[in-house]
């Protein structure tokens, strides 16, 4: 008997995978959320000054991955789409959401974590290091803030740890020898953290090596990915905003409000926009924010061309005219009487801008003017593989053929799209 696998089956196959294989990081997660859950009943302000979005995303990944399979099977029969079968493309669109929900769950390594570079620089796909951990030496938690942040600290992995200690081999003596590329470091029994009274000795592996820094590549490819697709969702989100507004705006109007816009649009389309976005960037600096509002800003034209040719012929319309003279507000005409009715234009151009974007996005990263030091990205990581690409091709092939799968997926969903809206469409 043949099993045909369908969307409803892989996603949760997908989460059993995690469950199993990341089962302690999930716990250690769970635990996490209820003790801040303790820490909100006994000092709430204490709890107010400790939350950031890292500790938001690391509970949210521990909720999602048990609330949405159950969320699924749920509605496995109002969802059609959860009933139809995989293929390729369907299979990457998948993976990509999985990460962009998960990805601290994946991989609890911190993108940044740099250590001992003389051992981990430059590691190969499938190296195994071996490390020991330094004996702790803070004095225990008092209060239930110092506590929870000790909690914290252990769960949410920084991008350094003085405790650790990275070596190529390990002799256990009456001390601790460690060697590190030639170096040579005697530990004492004491220094050490200790398992069943013997140094507690560990492997760290790297599954797609390590760049110049030591970082672990996997990690980074990971949350690049986050990035990109972040980047992506929101750009699209701030040009979906304009243009639809504009573009309703200058068709409802007319006349030489009409005119304006138009020539404004076409004066975005008239130059190459790449060159707008790197003299913003350069002259008032690159982050995360900054460059999805600066992506978004550049691509809503051709979604106000859509958007005012519908309006234009629409308000002629018998409906519309009905919905005008029952003094319906702007915003509700645009959004009961125009939206639904150019809804496939409109999200088949979404699409597409959204492959633009993510390469737009990749570009500036490599060229230095992406998302900054503080998050990963997959043009910053070609571009510091560029140096080493024949003793370290992994820093560029792997970064490099996610782009490619990303934006064969959102290329391919896009034809897809316009298919279901207009099925003459060929190829």
């Amino acid at each position: 008997m043949k099993i045909r696998f369908k969307v409803l089956h892989w996603i949760l196959l997908l989460a059993i995978v995690l469950l199993i294989f990341r089962h302690d990081v999930i716990f250690r997660y769970y635990a996490l959320w209820f003790g801040f859950i303790e820490l909100i009943f006994t000092d709430i302000s204490a709890a107010c000054e400790i939350f950031n979005l890292k500790l938001a995303d690391v509970i949210l990944s521990g909720i999602f991955i048990i609330v949405l399979p159950i969320l699924f099977f749920l509605c496995r029969n109002r969802w059609k789409i959860l009933k139809s079968r995989l293929n390729f493309s369907d299979a990457l669109l998948l993976l990509l959401v999985w990460i962009l929900l998960f990805a601290p769950i994946i991989t609890s390594e911190n993108p940044e974590f740099s250590k001992n570079l003389s051992v981990t620089k430059l590691l190969s796909p499938l190296s195994t290091v071996k490390f020991v951990n330094l004996a702790s030496k803070e004095s225990d938690p008092v209060t239930e803030k110092e506590k929870f942040v000790r909690q914290l600290n252990k769960t949410i992995k920084l991008p350094y740890n003085e405790r650790i200690v990275f070596a190529d081999s390990i002799m256990v003596s009456e001390n601790i020898i460690v060697y590190q590329k030639g170096n040579i470091i005697e530990l004492q029994m004491e220094d050490l953290q200790l398992k069943d009274s013997k140094p507690a000795i560990y492997n760290k592996f790297f599954l797609l090596g390590t760049d110049e820094y030591g970082r672990d590549n996997f990690a980074r490819l990971i949350y690049g990915t986050r990035i990109s697709l972040f980047v992506g969702f929101g750009a699209v989100a701030v040009s979906f905003f304009i243009g639809v507004v504009l573009g309703f705006l200058a068709g409802y109007r007319g006349g030489i409000f009409d005119t304006a816009l138009n020539r404004f649009a076409e004066l975005f389309l008239s130059f190459p926009v790449i060159y707008l976005i790197v003299l913003i960037l350069a002259l008032f600096g690159s982050s995360l924010f900054s460059v999805i509002i600066v992506l978004g800003i550049s691509g809503w034209m051709t979604l106000f061309k859509i958007v005012r040719g519908e309006v234009v012929s629409l308000k002629q319309k018998d409906f519309f005219i009905s919905a005008e003279l029952l003094r319906l507000k702007k915003s509700q005409l645009l959004t009961k009487e125009i939206l639904p009715v150019m809804l496939g234009p409109v999200v088949v151009n979404l699409v597409l801008l959204f492959s633009n974007v993510i390469l737009a996005e990749a570009a500036l990263s490599y060229l230095g003017l992406g998302t900054g030091n503080l998050y990963p990205s997959w043009g910053a990581m070609i571009n510091s593989g560029q140096e080493y690409i024949y003793k370290a091709w992994w820093m560029i092939v792997f970064p490099g053929a996610a782009l490619i799968l990303t934006l064969f997926t959102v290329n391919s969903y896009g034809r897809r799209v316009g298919k279901v809206i207009n099925p003459r469409l060929e190829g």
